[in-house]
């Protein structure tokens, strides 16, 4: 029997999807899981009669593989990675390379790095977006390694990758390292950013503006005619339009509990480390929270007043203002998530063309949207764009959303309706374009408590000063050396 192009380790439905597609690409894949059923199952079921083989043993699917091998692990983060780097590597010779196409943290991805290259096999870590079906018919993938490492997988990955409309392979190497997950974390938290904002906008039309199912399907089709387009407003467009054997539509019969697998976690927690304020992004997750607190809000709900809801303006002018406030956050989701990219690169060194992560978006991933090609056109404009606010066009949108922007959160806190991605989003603008914030009270406070110390507006940056606070004025002031 011939020997395999690759071998996949880990057959969930992205694994087996995967799987199908590289085979359908020309490439011979071997499969292997932890579980050996699955593996007959799969052989047996959706890879019958195709150039896929099965393994029972690592050492046999290792054996089954052309030289140099290439192993992709499609397992849980963390320490099952771990656990079969362990076991691979006695396995491997020098050249061989392991790819980790899971969502693991990106420190983790370089410590792996480090580990298994002293060992003489190459590594990489390879994000991944675009659910079943993108992995089944061409997702969007994020490498990060070396230059030796892309070399030996460029080309099955390229191929297997979907296509902007240019035809470009919506893959390309990043730069080393964990560079690829951290790419796939920053995208994974503005998908949460942008499901958050979808879900308030359905919560103003349905309890503020007053539309039923209906007439929020037909706002969401009409809206992915337009500058919103994107994959997650054209299914949510779906979603409203699906009902039941009954009649009655699925999404009213759907817990109000929200899930979430730990990246838009990992985007907030990283953002803090960073000191990048990643605030829509990190009321999304919260939100997430929030809404697993069921039980305890149905009990607060019955003791807790709120105003009285229902329709109070016209429709069609409140869904206009909506529409623009939605994509007035939309922006800030991305500006938000791109400064993360850029604190990101800033420190692990890496060489980031952020025009082309967001081609690379453009197609095959979750958050794929025509909005991209814009933030493509603004880093080819600029590639030290420092928010991407700044850029003309981006501005320019961004002011002429505002007041819509600005009626349709006043209106919701009138009917207390919650908006906190929404909010966040125009207090990131309103702090963003504030030439003088209060934070000079902050540290006169923490200088009065603490002696931390304060700047002058009046003198040089890295100029330190302290007062006794308690004796009165300049004559407590004194500068500190830097």
């Amino acid at each position: 029997m011939s020997k395999s192009d690759i071998a996949l380790i880990g057959l969930g439905v992205m694994g087996e999807n995967l799987v199908l597609n590289m085979e359908s690409k020309g490439f011979h894949v071997s499969v292997y899981n932890r579980s050996t059923l699955k593996v007959d199952l799969f052989i047996n079921g959706r890879a019958a009669d195709k150039n896929i083989s099965g393994a029972y043993s690592l050492e046999e699917l290792i054996e089954q593989l052309k030289r140099p091998r290439k192993v992709m692990l499609m397992v849980k983060a963390g320490r099952p990675v771990d656990d079969l780097i362990d076991a691979l590597i006695p396995l491997l010779d020098e050249g061989d390379i392991i790819i980790d196409g899971g969502n693991s943290l990106c420190q983790d991805t370089m410590r792996r790095t480090d580990h298994v290259e002293n060992m003489g096999v190459h590594y990489m870590g390879m994000g991944i977006s675009g659910g079943e079906e993108g992995a089944l018919n061409g997702p969007a993938l994020m490498p990060g390694g070396s230059e030796e490492a892309w070399d030996l997988v460029k080309d099955i990955f390229q191929t297997i990758s979907a296509r902007v409309e240019m035809g470009e392979p919506t893959c390309q190497l990043l730069s080393p390292g964990g560079s690829g997950h951290f790419v796939k974390m920053v995208h994974n938290g503005i998908e949460y950013g942008d499901m958050q904002l979808i879900a308030e906008a359905y919560h103003l039309m349905k309890d503020m503006i007053g539309l039923n199912n209906e007439e929020i399907h037909q706002a969401f089709l009409e809206w992915n005619k337009t500058e919103l387009a994107s994959y997650l407003i054209e299914i949510t467009a779906d979603i409203f339009a699906y009902k039941e054997a009954d009649g009655s539509y699925l999404i009213d019969n759907i817990l109000d509990s929200a899930g979430q697998k730990g990246t838009g976690a990992w985007s907030a927690s990283t953002a803090l480390d960073e000191a990048v304020p990643l605030t829509l992004i990190t009321e999304a997750v919260y939100s997430r929270f929030l809404s697993a607190l069921k039980e305890e809000r149905v009990a607060a709900s019955q003791v807790l007043e709120g105003p009285d809801l229902g329709c109070h303006g016209e429709k069609d002018e409140m869904l206009a203002d909506l529409k623009h406030a939605l994509f007035a956050s939309k922006i800030i989701s991305y500006a938000q998530g791109f400064a993360l990219l850029k604190a990101g690169a800033e420190k692990y060194g890496w060489t980031l063309n952020y025009g082309e992560i967001a081609l690379n978006w453009r197609s095959g991933c979750i958050i794929r949207s025509s909005f991209l090609e814009a933030i493509n056109q603004a880093y080819e404009k600029n590639p030290n764009l420092a928010n991407l606010m700044l850029d003309d066009y981006f501005k320019e949108k961004l002011h002429e959303a505002q007041t819509a922007w600005r009626r349709i959160l006043a209106a919701a806190i009138v009917h207390g309706i919650t908006t906190p991605a929404m909010s966040s989003a125009l207090n990131y603008y309103d702090g963003y374009r504030t030439e003088r914030l209060p934070a000079n009270l902050i540290q006169a406070l923490r200088d009065y408590f603490g002696a931390h110390t304060y700047e002058r507006n009046d003198r040089p940056r890295g100029e330190f000063f302290h007062t006794e606070w308690t004796e009165g004025t300049a004559a407590g002031v004194c500068p500190l050396p830097k």
